[in-house]
């Protein structure tokens, strides 16, 4: 498939090291989040890492998300 039909992410996991990163992180902190939501009962230290970890994996997707922006503008430059 031509890169210029590749949605952004896709290309981004390619190609972009600080996307990977982020991506991975963000996988990290979701699996964490699993791990602490599964437990039956939730310690007030648990409960703000659960607070953290869902802000720190709020900011990785919003970072990803701004770097997929800067893709889709360089593309949307590139077809004009």
């Amino acid at each position: 498939m031509a890169t210029a039909q590749r949605a952004p992410r896709d290309i981004l996991l390619e190609t972009d090291a600080d996307y990977q990163r982020l991506v991975e992180q963000h996988s990290k902190y979701e699996a964490e989040l699993h791990r602490i939501s599964s437990s039956r009962y939730l310690s007030s230290e648990d409960l703000l890492e659960e607070i953290k970890l869902k802000k720190m994996k709020l900011h990785c997707k919003d970072e990803m998300e701004r770097i997929a922006a800067r893709v889709r503008r360089a593309r949307a430059k590139f077809t004009q």
